[in-house]
């Protein structure tokens, strides 16, 4: 089975525009790129091995068009590695918090759940203006309920399981509700982890949005299918002049000044129904390997 994610870019804008073209995951694996609308050559990120694509001169409607084939391989190994920065270190107060959170719950799988549900606990889903983690350098304890995205929180789940010595990874791609079937209006991002063998998805923002609050694995609490593009936070491509670039996920501008902001699309996903029989991401491998 073959299904087709289209992100159309409408018109032109300041810069360059590059996106990432796909991530394997147990669920789907991508099998062809296709650019309409412009000629594009492609640029690495430096140590993840992900691949973006980059236009020049854009002066028109341009499609990026990933196929995936269902059923894939272990998620990339590059998920996993820990790679300090501003969005994935954890403060100390921070540290401290998961480690006692872990061993409360006698460590283990136990003790990462309890991390997870400790999380969501901190969180109502939202998109503040002001980020709980602007302007540090490293991601701060929580002090209340604060309001975030999924980017928000799962920055703040993969610093504090990082931080109790779990091995964790970010995923961003994008989510085709039920209702909207093959359309979706912008990204979303979910959280892989793996301990004694065991890989597990996570994802907090999709519970909280249906008020739950006991947070259990799986991609789909909620009706609809996903399509994973990129992974991991703090990303450099060196061919752009990017370094720290906080995630890949949709179509981006690259301005000459060296700033970088999404743009504006339309999402598609050509065989909503199929994905959706499958389970909403394909059929289940063993996610370790």
């Amino acid at each position: 089975m073959t299904f087709i994610l289209e992100v159309t870019v409408a018109g032109p804008g300041a810069g360059r525009l590059f996106a990432p073209i796909g991530l394997m995951t147990p669920h789907l694996r991508p099998e062809v790129f296709v650019l309409e609308g412009a000629g594009y050559h492609l640029a690495a990120e430096a140590r993840t091995g992900q691949w973006v694509a980059v236009l020049e001169g854009v002066t028109g409607p341009v499609r990026f068009c990933t196929s995936f084939a269902s059923g894939g391989e272990a998620y990339p190994e590059a998920l996993f590695v820990h790679r300090p920065n501003r969005f994935t270190e954890a403060a100390e107060a921070l540290i401290g918090a998961a480690r006692a959170t872990a061993q409360a719950a006698g460590g283990g799988q136990a003790g990462l759940r309890a991390i997870v549900n400790d999380v969501a606990a901190q969180f109502s889903y939202g998109h503040p203006e002001q980020r709980f983690y602007d302007g540090e350098d490293s991601i701060p304890a929580l002090c209340g309920l604060t309001e975030g995205s999924c980017v928000d929180i799962n920055t703040y789940l993969i610093a504090s399981l990082r931080a109790a010595g779990y091995e964790a990874g970010y995923v961003t791609g994008y989510f085709f509700p039920e209702e909207k079937r093959g359309r979706c209006d912008d990204m979303h991002c979910w959280v892989v982890t793996r301990h004694d063998g065991a890989v597990q998805e996570w994802d907090i923002a999709h519970h909280l949005k249906l008020g739950l609050r006991e947070i259990a694995p799986g991609l789909n609490p909620k009706p609809g299918v996903r399509v994973p593009v990129a992974h991991s936070m703090g990303l450099d491509i060196p061919a752009l002049g990017l370094t720290g670039l906080k995630l890949l996920s949709q179509p981006m501008w690259l301005a000459p000044d060296g700033t970088a902001r999404w743009a504006e699309v339309e999402i598609a996903l050509k065989g909503y129904d199929m994905l959706a029989a499958l389970g909403g991401t394909g059929p289940e491998r063993p996610a370790g390997g």
